[in-house]
Parts: structure tokens; C-alpha cells; sequence
């Protein structure tokens, strides 16, 4: 999942040349709602069991998609990329805190110094010094800023209803109710720019954001969040600059140095922690 959602900020910022940010969203979601609804038409799986479940399906398609991306691809538009790396640390750290206030997790000593530790490696790799919090991204910056706290909602909240109904199906509902608002903006948006100007690199680019760096992580986001607890989920994010940098190593020769085999252990040892399942006796005692 991180490494699909990885190489989004990338690709996103070539669509974004010839793409408005608002349009971007509406079609994405479009395509994605048609996609896993052929799908599920073709399993016979549509209808929830569950009425009150469509309306927490529409609220997590409000954070989770909505909210989540128009102000990512909207702030990534108005501010830098490594400003965007640094801010979306801040994912797991909204995550557990609301975790803690819906009373879905413990919000721990143990856990804080464990996310913490795993930030500090994000931190240590992405460099601060390479952000630039200036008066002209102030405003892209607050939209990933809050474009954090959105997903952190989502992901918080949806471990319930997404293991009731699983993952393809929920992600249906999530995404038919979010085009009902981000298709209408979106052609509004292209009413006013007009598509011809669209070239068929980006329309490509835009099929595989989609689907590979939409759909595809959006499910195992599902599959993920029914089988561990949302921090544990949300802190995998961290993993997100270690994958870029290997990457880079890899397909562009570029060398890792020491301060990236610092970042890798911390972030690890972090991820380790969260996700460590505790022993029996460490429980505490049924009420």
C-alpha cells in the first residue's frame, strides 16, 4: 500500500500541469466508483446488509476520499514536495490520538515513544532543511496538514464497518458516495479550463493513478485496517520516504549513506513496536 501511495506525489504533480487539482480528484474517484462497482455487479456482492451502514460508508467517503483528496492533491499543488513528506508524518500521530478519543485504542506511553521513535527516523531521512514553510506554501501547507487529520479520521473509524461488509464492497459504497460530490466539481472545474488541452500521456498517467495509486491502495488499506488496529496501519506511512529512497539507489544510482541506515532502524523499530502483538499475560483482565 505505502509503496503505491508513494508514487503519487510524483506523478501527480506532472498530471497537475495540465490538470486542474479539483478535476483530478472528480475523475479519479469516477473511475475508481465505476471499476469496483463492475466488479462487485460481477460477484454479486453490492447491497450492504446493514442500512445504517450506508450512511457510515458516506461519512468515511467524506473524510477518508472527499476531504482527503482535495486537500492533498489541492495543497500539493500550492507547496513543495518535500514540504508535503515532512507534513504527512503526521498521519500516524492524528490517527492515535483520535484512535484514543473514540476509545478504539489506549493512548500509551508505550506507543507515543514507539510512533515518536519512528517519526524521528522519518525526520532523520526526509530532512527539515529541505522544506520551505515560507508565506507562499503557507496555505498548500495547512491543506496537507489537514488533508492528515482527514485520513487519520478515516482510518481511525472504519475498522468496524469495513470488517462487517469487506473491503471491496466498502470501498464501493466509499467511493460511489464520494463522486456524488468530487464528479460535479470536477466538471465544473473542467468547464472553465476545458479537457482538449488534456494529452494523452496524462490521461494515461491519470488511468494509472486511479487505479494503482488509488484503488489498489484504498483496498489494502480495507484489508488492512480489518485485521490490525488503525495506529498500527497509519504508522506503516513512515515506511513511505525509506521505499522512495531505495528506489532512487536502485533506478537512479544514487548512494545511501549513513544517516539513511539511522532512519531505516529507527522507523523499523518503531513499526515493530506498534504492530508487536502483546503476550496474554500483559493483557489486562476482562471487566
Amino acid at each position: 500500500m505505502q509503496l503505491l501511495f508513494g508514487s503519487l506525489p510524483v506523478i501527480a504533480k506532472v498530471v497537475l500541469v495540465e490538470v486542474p487539482a479539483i478535476a483530478l480528484v472528480g475523475i479519479r474517484v469516477l473511475i475508481v466508483a465505476f471499476v469496483l462497482l463492475a466488479f462487485q455487479i460481477y460477484r454479486k456482492r453490492v447491497w450492504l446488509q446493514t442500512r445504517a451502514d450506508y450512511l457510515r460508508l458516506a461519512i468515511l467517503g467524506f473524510f477518508g476520499v472527499v476531504l482527503n483528496q482535495l486537500l492533498f492533491i489541492g495543497g500539493l499543488s500550492l507547496t513543495k514536495a518535500s514540504n508535503v513528506s515532512l507534513l504527512v508524518i503526521t498521519i500516524p500521530i492524528f490517527t492515535l490520538l483520535v484512535s484514543a478519543l473514540v476509545g478504539i485504542e489506549r493512548l500509551t506511553a508505550f506507543k507515543i515513544a514507539a510512533v515518536g521513535l519512528a517519526a524521528a527516523g522519518a525526520i532523520i531521512l526526509i530532512d527539515p532543511a529541505n522544506a520551505s514553510f515560507s508565506s507562499a506554501t503557507t496555505l498548500g501547507d495547512l491543506m496537507i496538514i489537514l488533508n492528515s487529520l482527514a485520513f487519520s479520521i478515516y482510518v481511525a473509524t472504519s475498522k468496524e464497518v469495513v470488517t462487517r461488509n469487506g473491503a471491496f464492497r466498502s470501498m464501493m459504497w466509499v467511493f460511489i458516495f464520494s463522486s456524488v460530490i468530487c464528479v460535479p466539481l470536477a466538471i465544473y472545474s473542467l468547464s472553465r479550463t476545458g479537457i482538449t488541452g488534456i494529452s494523452w500521456n496524462s490521461w494515461a498517467l491519470i488511468l494509472y493513478i486511479s487505479i494503482f495509486a488509488t484503488a489498489v491502495p484504498y483496498l489494502l488499506n480495507a484489508y488492512a485496517i480489518s485485521h490490525v488496529s488503525p495506529a498500527a496501519v497509519a504508522i506503516f506511512i513512515y515506511l513511505q520516504p525509506l521505499i522512495g529512497f531505495f528506489l532512487a539507489a536502485v533506478f537512479l544510482d544514487e548512494m545511501l549513506d549513513v544517516r539513511f541506515v539511522i532512519a531505516t532502524v529507527l522507523v523499523f523499530i518503531g513499526v515493530f513496536l506498534v504492530t508487536r502483538r502483546r503476550s496474554p499475560s500483559n493483557l489486562p483482565a476482562p471487566a
